[in-house]
């Protein structure tokens, strides 16, 4: 008489699912019920009738639609996947150099997220076609009307920390997020990870336009990043460009100063390492560009959301920033040899 071997029980399909996605690198998975944001809906319709949402006003378009996938994705009974992969956190100074230059966001230096993180979910939409064939999905990676943060808060990934941004345990607050809306009816992950930011202001005292008036809640028309990406003002404000800090594209000053972004790990992903100049830009060589020159130097990279108009205007505040301290510091020299 022979006992028969006891086969382990097949995975559920979410855990297949989740491991296949951190095989294909992703560094942290959960998965979401596809349903109505009902708290989220009502604080972006407050935050959107205070007008913090600057010249973004894409947003306001349809927010039902934006805080309920099944508006958007309409064969998503099931949940949703937010998926986590972290951005260059360190590892690279910022060089010094003689000729001005300006600092751009950790999040552009390499290649462009969007399509790093879209071809990752493609991969794996493909594959579970293929284990389930009558599979639907959608993949949304910051362009489709999906707030992205909130749903990875939702996966259990991690909280929306007081700056606004999502801070994972593992990661901070250095990461992309995408998401995969599917017709599955998929385990979700209840235990969503509390806010943990306690008492710390740190990233609310060191901004240096105030951008972010209360904690948790952002006002776009203060916000470095706003200016220098998303605004397509000829010039810049003045509030703005007075406390630039020497920032070209995009501003991580809340973020560099957050206790949880210390001590993260880096990257694995080669395409998010620096590219050549993606760290601190020269700004004359900003100047120059043409837009035969704009479109090679800046093919496939994230940078590109700012326009070659957007980036010159923040190289002339700066410029200008810079001529304006230089011409300080040499009336204050005169006055000090004056009294001497």
């Amino acid at each position: 008489m022979t006992l028969e071997k006891e086969r382990p029980a097949e995975a559920s399909v979410a855990a297949q699912i989740k491991e296949r996605a951190l095989q294909l690198g992703f560094s942290k998975v959960g998965i979401a019920r596809a349903e109505s944001l009902t708290e989220e809906y009502s604080r972006l319709q407050q935050w959107l009738a205070r007008g913090l949402n600057g010249e973004m006003k894409w947003m306001e378009r349809d927010p039902a639609q934006r805080t309920d996938p099944r508006l958007f994705f309409r064969t998503a009974c099931g949940p949703g996947s937010p998926s986590g992969q972290p951005a260059w956190g360190g590892g690279c100074g910022r060089a010094k150099s003689e000729s001005l230059t300006g600092k751009i966001s950790r999040y552009a230096w390499g290649d462009d997220y969007h399509e790093i993180v879209a071809g990752k979910l493609r991969e794996l939409l493909s594959w579970i076609n293929e284990q389930w064939p009558d599979t639907e999905g959608k993949v949304c990676v910051d362009i489709q009307p999906v707030m992205d943060k909130a749903w990875a808060a939702r996966a259990g990934l991690g909280w929306i920390g007081k700056h606004t941004n999502l801070i994972t345990p593992e990661f901070g607050s250095w990461i992309f997020i995408g998401e995969l809306l599917l017709n599955l009816d998929l385990e979700p992950d209840e235990t969503e990870i509390a806010d943990q930011c306690g008492s710390c202001t740190l990233c609310i005292d060191a901004c240096p336009t105030g951008a972010i008036v209360e904690p948790y809640v952002l006002e776009a028309n203060l916000c470095i990043s706003h200016a220098t990406i998303e605004s397509r003002a000829t010039e810049m404000r003045a509030d703005v460009a007075e406390h630039l800090e020497g920032w070209l594209y995009g501003c991580d000053i809340c973020q560099d100063v957050c206790p949880w972004n210390q001590m993260t790990s880096v990257t694995t992903e080669s395409r998010f390492q620096p590219r050549a100049g993606n760290v601190n830009a020269s700004l004359s060589e900003i100047q120059q560009l043409t837009p035969e020159t704009y479109a090679k130097r800046f093919r496939g990279s994230a940078m590109k959301r700012a326009k070659l108009s957007g980036l010159q205007r923040n190289a002339r505040a700066l410029v200008n920033a810079a001529s304006a301290d230089f011409s300080s510091a040499q009336s204050e020299k005169s006055r000090k040899g004056a009294r001497q």
